[in-house]
């Protein structure tokens, strides 16, 4: 059986022939927010509803990193390696530091709680980035119920200062977010709030002078299902989350091809030997592909 598909030519030189998709761990309930750290050659990555995060490595397989998680979802490393996490039951970034300790990155703005922190990256600067749609205090299942009191926006930390800024407030409900590897564009999802006349799409906006965000046109719309997390290759190719899988798309909007998985994807990152291992979390389980591409040569 394939699981690739490719749409267009370019998408047959990432696939190796004799590379299988393979299922390195299943039994959770959403699994999302992979995160590769090559210097302990694992993968943590959460477990939503059941409020963990969990570890995987091919030496010792899966174990529990950290438990309760405050329903962490999106993860992603800081320029000095250490762990940056989207809570949605605390309503905060934060940072883990390298004797453990938890340092808050941003839980208020303008003197309101935040939603819930969905996914992160961290940029060149240190500044990191985050999406906070409602997702978490909607219901009960992958956080705890609350009361809204901020928009869905998308926010920059500044690296110095600590001062939270909110950079795009015109999103139904923001949610994964990549740069490219020069980091002139930033692309961000818009998942809306599930119903079935919602963005499905992925907006891309320039990145000028002082992280200044001009555009935001529609990118590419996803199909089907709806863009989550995603990554970028070392060619700037994106490579989305998806109802069927995992989708390659150009830097122009073009899909390339899809890697058919037989969950609901929610994230991707790139991580391995050389980064050319595409980590997927999908619904109940943790994937794995070997590319014949690299993922951009950030750490995220």
């Amino acid at each position: 059986m394939s699981f690739f598909e490719a749409e267009e030519k370019t998408f047959s030189r990432f696939i190796l022939g004799n590379a299988p998709l393979k299922k390195l761990a299943d039994g959770f309930d959403w699994a999302e927010g992979p995160v590769w750290f090559g210097d302990h050659d694992c993968l943590l990555f959460s477990d939503i509803p059941n409020n963990r995060m969990l570890r995987w490595s091919p030496v010792s397989g899966l174990t529990t990193f950290r438990a309760p998680a405050n329903f962490s979802n999106g993860n992603t490393r800081d320029r000095e390696g250490r762990l940056v996490t989207c809570e949605h039951g605390a309503r905060r970034v934060t940072r883990t530091e390298y004797d453990g300790a938890i340092t808050v990155i941003a839980d208020r703005y303008e003197g309101k709680p935040l939603n819930s922190p969905n996914d992160v990256i961290v940029a060149s600067d240190g500044a990191i980035w985050f999406t906070d749609p409602h997702y978490g205090i909607a219901t009960d299942y992958e956080g705890t119920r609350s009361k809204q009191e901020l928009p869905c926006n998308v926010y920059r930390v500044e690296p110095l200062s600590g001062t939270v800024r909110a950079v795009l407030t015109d999103f139904q409900c923001p949610n994964g977010l990549a740069f490219s590897p020069d980091e002139r564009r930033l692309y961000v999802a818009d998942t809306g709030r599930i119903h079935s006349d919602d963005p499905r799409h992925i907006r891309a906006f320039d990145v000028g002078a002082d992280w200044h965000l001009t555009g935001g046109d529609v990118f590419h719309t996803i199909a089907p299902g709806c863009a989550d997390g995603m990554r970028v290759d070392e060619n700037g190719n994106l490579w989305s989350s998806a109802g069927d899988g995992v989708h390659c798309i150009a830097s122009d909007g073009r899909r390339l091809g899809k890697i058919l998985v037989p969950e609901t994807v929610s994230n991707v990152c790139f991580g391995g030997r050389n980064g050319h291992r595409l980590f997927i979390t999908a619904t109940t389980s943790l994937y794995a592909v070997s590319l014949a591409v690299r993922g951009a040569r950030r750490r995220e």
